[in-house]
């Protein structure tokens, strides 16, 4: 069984999330993924990872009659999606707690499946591109949206200067493997094809964060609660509060008079099921 998520969300995480993250990152990925969305009368949209729940109310603006289901791991992020749901009765909003792949979820019963920024590498990826697969109907839309290679380069670059200057060479090559960790369009597109999707179609907007200083990038929501646990994953044997230490200095010291600006290459992939 694969994991949903890797973020089995606090209460307070939760409540921080959806005020600050969904604004200011989640939302450029949503909106990516909702501009190529193709839905009709009747859609049924399984979300997965659906945190809580957005942009699952913005489906209902492009399909009034559509049914989401939305399944994540953490039960106060769950909690939160209902509570949003019952704002707006007799929607087709329903939120399930669920904790591997595949789900319960039967089969072949939905005309579309939708993931934004799923944590993970590219075992997790698999495994939630053969969830999506599965559970769509045949000519069914996959859509998933997420950071590309390339994506806060500008960390990795004071990562690697960090390594050069205190002689990290294991950390240095773990480093270039976690920036590596990161599909590209291409190998994008082959994970999804190995899942058993086709017509896949890949789009991507360039966006950036923008931080005054390396505190306030260090303890911006998005740092703490999507892009540092995505770097304690993948530099899981590594200790990171050195390097991060070093990054929050680095930045104060070389965007003194300016912001510092990490880019983000947002991918979204649309796909069909055989």
């Amino acid at each position: 069984m694969g994991n949903v998520s890797s973020e089995v969300l606090t209460a307070a995480e939760v409540a921080v999330l959806e005020t600050f993250v969904v604004p200011r990152y989640l939302s450029a990925f949503g909106a990516v993924a909702l501009d190529m969305m193709l839905v009709g009368e009747g859609a049924s949209v399984v979300h997965l990872g659906c945190r809580t729940g957005y942009p699952d109310q913005l489906l209902l603006n492009k399909s009034p009659n559509c049914r989401v289901v939305g399944i994540d791991p953490s039960p106060m992020a769950i909690e939160l999606a209902r509570n949003k749901a019952a704002t707006i009765p007799g929607q087709g909003l329903t939120y399930l707690l669920s904790q591997g792949y595949p789900t319960s979820l039967p089969p072949a019963s939905f005309s579309h499946a939708l993931a934004l920024h799923p944590p993970g590498g590219a075992s997790e990826r698999a495994a939630l591109f053969r969830e999506m697969a599965r559970l769509v109907y045949s000519g069914g839309q996959v859509l998933v949206s997420m950071p590309l290679r390339g994506s806060y380069q500008e960390l990795g670059d004071l990562f690697r200067e960090y390594c050069l200057k205190y002689d990290e060479t294991e950390f240095a090559e773990a480093v270039e493997l976690a920036m590596d960790g990161r599909p590209t369009i291409e190998e994008f597109s082959e994970e999804l094809e190995k899942a058993g999707l086709s017509d896949i179609d890949v789009e991507v907007v360039a966006t950036e964060l923008s931080f005054s200083s390396g505190r306030a990038f260090i303890e911006d929501p998005t740092t703490r609660l999507l892009i540092i646990p995505e770097l304690d994953q993948a530099l899981a044997a590594f200790d990171l509060s050195s390097p991060l230490t070093y990054v929050c200095d680095a930045v104060d010291a070389y965007w003194a008079q300016q912001t510092f600006d990490l880019s983000v290459k947002v991918g979204c992939a649309s796909a069909r099921r055989r």
